[in-house]
C-alpha cells in the first residue's frame, strides 16, 4: 500500500477523528474510504466527447458545417 501525508484543516481531522473513534476504525480506513467513494461517484462523469475526443477531426474532406447544416441533418433522428 502507498503511504501519502496531507494536509486538512483542523475541523476536518477533528470529524475524521471522532467518526474513526465511533467506528472503532484507524482514521485511514475512513480516507480510504472516502477516497474509494469520490472516485466511484465520478467515474460517471464522462462526457461523450471525452469518450471521443482522440479521434475527432481525423477525418479529412468532409464537409465543415457536416454536424449543423439543415441539408445533412434532414431525416436524423427519424425512425
Amino acid at each position: 500500500m502507498t503511504t501519502i501525508t496531507c494536509k486538512i484543516p483542523d475541523e476536518v481531522g477533528a470529524r475524521l477523528e471522532a467518526v474513526a473513534r465511533q467506528r472503532r476504525v484507524p482514521k485511514s480506513q475512513i480516507v480510504r474510504e472516502a477516497l474509494a467513494a469520490s472516485f466511484r461517484k465520478n467515474k460517471t462523469k464522462v462526457s461523450a466527447f471525452d469518450l471521443i475526443k482522440d479521434v475527432c477531426g481525423i477525418a479529412k474532406g468532409g464537409p465543415k458545417d457536416y454536424a449543423s447544416h439543415p441539408k445533412y441533418l434532414k431525416g436524423f433522428g427519424e425512425a
